[in-house]
């Protein structure tokens, strides 16, 4: 399917891109929401989550829930840092006072929370003002940033506010409406101290009957005439009539009404059930489920798609009607409605997932931890208002009468393309339209921003000064390098002195650039102010290449310890110690970087597309530095002596252990050194036998000489009985017992090239 891009959608984009500001991007139903949505990872050069507060809306949206990613508790969040107790003794209040006591994220989490620029909501007429507030208190508290919203990180909300709205029960707003004046996300705190751009998707993709827009726009905004109604009850059917309708789903209010109508339908079928069972792997709660675990189907029955086709060739959508036609085993044919064609199912697969750091490169990265494999359909003469949200249909039978949440009306109308397909089941009483007047006015009220071209020249030149600041600022690796040292003593019980001082003088250094920081930064701020673009973006090249030499300097010497600290035990929280100093001073020279290619794309409005290619240099970057690094330390003398026993260290300390084959490596030196088995043994503390092994290894490998230790009389004669017995070391050893032990006939094996 072509994308098609509003300027709407564009403008969007460049919010995104180019300023710093919370967003709201809304419109009515089919005008590519979820398009931007999907698009936005090849648009964007940020570093993004998507989160959604409904499992459901996650798998969707094709990102995790709220809860999962910020751990917040089941229960409501209080905006104060009072404990939750002042409130009553329900236990499903919590504060920032018991957030972040009983409730603390743990590391992984933070390392991502650290390095997002953006946080995506999906969904966002579902999410309450305290969950928005909790994200805030979170993103402050992990940002060590308390003074701007969100800890200073973006936030994009998608969504339609007549819609789904959020759910709050009467015991939790008793409580909540001391803080809020209603439960949608815009009454959140952290909103009212930042403001929020709100951008209005205009074109609608899924209509083109002006008509039928016209009176939708008119449900949507609680404006419908008693005309608009006439005319839509024009499309009542009875009962009768509707019976000869076909490929029809009826959208009604309530989950028993659909359930009920589904379960009836699939009875009256003649022919035996099939049962369908879902393929689980690893993670995937049934809180997730898409469909149920076990599918029952008949032929003859009415489905839907509720995924659209992953295979790329678009052969069905999410909402697509069809038939079922036959049932043979696994091979499930459907006749797909409005075509008339026939198309054999398959599994499609839904993925449960997280949001990592790769240690490895220290980039933000998707890590799939569960999947859910099913028949992508389910029993479709009924679904309900509520999970009809998203799709869309040829045709409908619209059954809302029985209409009880504001909206219901607009949103089971607006999943049509068309007229041509609509069906009431029940006739619209005015009554029953009636939107939350909380969303009207806050609809209204946004129209009178300024327009949003002049917002985004506002937006850009605020995001550029914020970019000045913090990218030329060394707070975040001061505190993780403080934090490091109060936590760590960083001699570690470490002999060498170099080691014991490598964490303070990379501090000292850091430290030492932090009045030329201040400087700097001044100076780039005076030329913002003079509007001298030229000279602002040559003191951009020169201070990001000085500053880029400064961290990658400092990245060298992290590296250098961090490898010499792996060749010892014990040391396994002081290296996750230093892994998130090293996660500080990537983020530092990515910012460094990008901010040469950055700022010339805001001014001019150009693509912002080298800024991957910038972390993929830094990441290979990072990766050679560590391989000299590890091998440096593998070389390096002054370790020698202490991994060879020569020096021995009390219990409790930190002591040598030695990289993948270096083992072999230093059995192989000593031996060729001259000294005998017993020797090598005591040098190294081991077992003769383990030594022996070590030889054996040497000698088939060629590393080692067998006659370093053993006579050529003994080698021939044990030659002679290892061919005999076809080197069968066990039946040697019953023939010749305590003669010949294992170790020694095979370092003969090995040199005989027998060795198995």
């Amino acid at each position: 399917m072509e994308t098609q891009i509003t300027n709407r959608l564009e403008l969007a984009a460049h919010f995104v891109n180019s300023t710093n500001s919370p967003i709201f991007l809304t419109g009515k139903a089919g005008t590519g929401k979820t398009t931007f949505l999907k698009s936005l990872a090849e648009l964007t050069h940020k570093k993004f989550v998507v989160l959604a507060p409904t499992g459901i809306a996650a798998l969707h949206a094709k990102g995790v829930t709220i809860h999962s990613q910020f751990l917040l508790p089941l229960g409501s969040f209080l905006p104060t840092r009072e404990p939750e107790g002042n409130y009553g003794n329900n236990a499903n209040f919590y504060t920032q006072f018991s957030l972040g006591r009983r409730h603390p994220l743990n590391l992984p989490r933070k390392k991502v929370l650290n390095s997002v620029e953006l946080l995506i909501i999906d969904e966002v007429s579902m999410l309450r003002a305290d969950i928005l507030d909790a994200i805030d208190y979170r993103m402050r508290s992990v940002k060590q940033n308390f003074q701007e919203p969100f800890g200073g990180v973006q936030v994009l909300m998608i969504g339609d506010l007549f819609q789904l709205p959020p759910i709050v029960k009467d015991y939790e707003w008793q409580v909540l409406s001391k803080f809020y004046n209603s439960m949608h996300f815009f009454e959140a705190h952290a909103l009212k101290q930042s403001g929020m751009v709100y951008i209005e998707l205009d074109k609608i993709f899924r209509q083109k009957d002006d008509a039928f827009i016209k009176i939708l726009n008119n449900l949507r905004d609680n404006k419908a005439t008693e005309e608009d109604i006439r005319f839509l009850n024009r499309f009542y059917k009875t009962a009768e009539e509707i019976k000869t309708l076909e490929d029809t789903v009826i959208i009604t209010t309530h989950n028993y009404k659909a359930e009920e109508q589904n379960r009836k339908e699939l009875e009256s079928l003649k022919g035996p059930s099939h049962f369908f069972e879902a393929n689980i792997e690893k993670e995937f709660p049934e809180n997730l489920f898409p469909l149920p675990k076990t599918l029952e189907l008949k032929e003859g029955a009415q489905i839907m798609f509720i995924k659209n086709d992953s295979s790329g060739f678009g052969e069905y959508f999410n909402g697509k009607m069809a038939k079922i036609n036959s049932i043979d085993g696994e091979k499930i044919k459907v006749l797909m409605a409005e075509e008339k064609i026939m198309y054999t199912l398959k599994r499609e697969t839904w993925e449960n997932k997280r949001y990592i750091v790769n240690e490895a490169t220290k980039e933000l990265e998707e890590d799939i931890i569960g999947t859910f494999e099913q028949f992508p359909v389910k029993l479709a003469w009924a679904v309900t208002v509520h999970k009809s949200q998203g799709l869309t249909f040829d045709k409908a039978i619209i059954d809302v009468g029985q209409a009880f949440a504001p909206g219901q009306v607009y949103v089971a109308l607006s999943r049509l393309r068309g007229l041509d397909g609509l069906t009431l089941r029940t006739r619209i009483q005015t009554n029953a339209i009636y939107n939350d007047h909380e969303v009207v006015n806050f609809t209204e009220s946004k129209l009178q921003q300024e327009a949003l071209e002049d917002l985004l020249t506002v937006h850009q030149r605020k995001y550029v000064e914020k970019l000045l600041i913090t990218t030329f600022g060394f707070d975040d690796i001061i505190r993780s390098i403080t934090s490091f040292l109060k936590g760590f003593d960083s001699s570690m019980g470490f002999e060498d002195i170099e080691m014991q001082k490598a964490m303070p003088l990379l501090y000292e250094d850091i430290i030492l650039e932090k009045e030329n920081t201040l400087k700097f930064k001044r100076q780039l701020l005076g030329l913002m102010q003079e509007h001298d673009e030229k000279k602002l973006l040559d003191r951009l090249e020169k201070g990001s290449a000085y500053y880029s030499k400064l961290i990658e300097s400092s990245l060298e010497r992290l590296y250098n310890h961090l490898a010499e600290v792996e060749r010892f035990t014990k040391t396994k929280k002081y290296i996750e110690g230093l892994s998130e100093i090293d996660l500080s001073l990537i983020k530092k020279l990515n910012e460094i970087k990008k901010i040469t290619s950055l700022i010339p794309s805001i001014f001019h409005g150009l693509e912002f597309g080298m800024m991957a290619k910038i972390s993929e240099d830094i990441s290979k970057m990072r990766m050679d530095m560590i391989a000299k690094a590890k091998q440096r330390a593998v070389e390096n003398p002054k370790f020698v002596s202490t991994k060879t026993g020569k020096k021995r260290k009390a219990d409790g300390e930190p002591k040598i252990k030695l990289a993948k084959g270096e083992t072999y490596e230093i059995t192989y030196k000593l031996s060729e050194e001259g000294n005998s088995i017993e020797q090598i043994a005591f040098i190294r503390s081991m077992a003769e036998s383990t030594i022996k092994g070590h030889l054996a290894k040497g000698i088939q490998e060629g590393k080692t000489s067998v006659f370093n230790h053993l006579s050529k009389e003994l080698i021939e004669e044990i030659g002679e009985k290892i061919k005999k017995y076809d080197a069968d070391f066990g039946v040697i050893r019953q023939e010749y017992p305590d003669k010949y032990d294992y170790g020694t006939l095979k370092m003969v094996a090995a040199h005989l090239g027998l060795l198995k």
